[in-house]
């Protein structure tokens, strides 16, 4: 049998995972003792394996996360109105199937970019799209392609988004336009995709924080009637990091 033709075939077909699985089976002494189906299906296991963590790079990549947050390293310790029975059901991402929405309020430092990556993470480990944007610098975004033409490209990209993460909502000033083009991007995702929201304001200040009020009932209607809401309290985990930081240095 002629193996490097084959090797070659299996490059030029850019099925990397099988090539290298078909290279440790030619150094493998022991692998003779597994028949022709058992060795064809090691092969495609790994080709699929890799197509798949390539794929999930992909997703990440896109999202642009602003944290590396995973489930598995949320703090259930600090007393913040977290409780991991919620952060596991969230964790199945049957919100997202569902195309419901995740409100997570708190104050500076409290955890809720952290959380809400984490969330986006685990929905694009489950094969959802996602994408994240602080809210002001969306809303930049908006206006230059709205003056550059490509305003309802970039609205259409985002409506097909499984997860759109919206940091630091309220934190800065919202026009009477920053609102038709939130509504605009809301309608869209309405009951279709799904929407995480951090914000510093308590989800009762948030209609108060926008100027116009016809708008803003509009927002918030497709916005937090659907939600999954997490409420978080407590001191700032950067505080009480730098603090165990300095103790641990005096100790030391």
């Amino acid at each position: 049998m002629l193996t490097h033709p084959t090797l070659d075939k299996l490059e030029q077909l850019r099925f990397s995972g099988m090539l290298r699985a078909l290279r440790l089976q030619m150094e493998d002494p022991e692998i003779d003792q597994l028949g022709f189906m058992d060795r064809l299906g090691l092969l495609i296991e790994r080709e699929m394996t890799e197509r798949e963590d390539q794929k999930l790079r992909g997703r990440l990549r896109r999202a642009g996360l602003r944290q590396n947050a995973c489930i598995e390293d949320i703090d259930y310790r600090k007393s913040r109105g977290l409780t991991r029975s919620v952060i596991q059901q969230l964790a199945s991402c049957d919100w997202v199937r569902r195309h419901q929405n995740v409100m997570i309020t708190g104050a500076t430092g409290v955890g809720k970019s952290f959380i809400a990556c984490a969330l986006t993470h685990r929905a694009c480990l489950e094969g959802y799209s996602a994408n994240y944007y602080r809210l002001p610098r969306l809303m930049e975004n908006l206006e230059i392609a709205r003056g550059d033409g490509r305003y309802l490209k970039l609205l259409r990209q985002l409506a097909k988004v499984d997860v759109l993460l919206l940091d630091d909502w309220g934190l800065a000033h919202l026009s009477a336009a920053n609102q038709r083009d939130l509504l605009e991007l809301l309608d869209d995702r309405h009951q279709a995709k799904s929407t995480i929201v951090t914000s510093q304001l308590p989800i009762e200040n948030w209609y108060e924080a926008m100027p116009d009020p016809t708008l803003a009932d509009a927002i918030l209607d497709r916005l937090i009637h659907n939600a999954h809401r997490l409420a978080l309290d407590g001191d700032s985990m950067r505080k009480n990091l730098a603090n165990l930081t300095t103790t641990s240095k005096i100790i030391n």
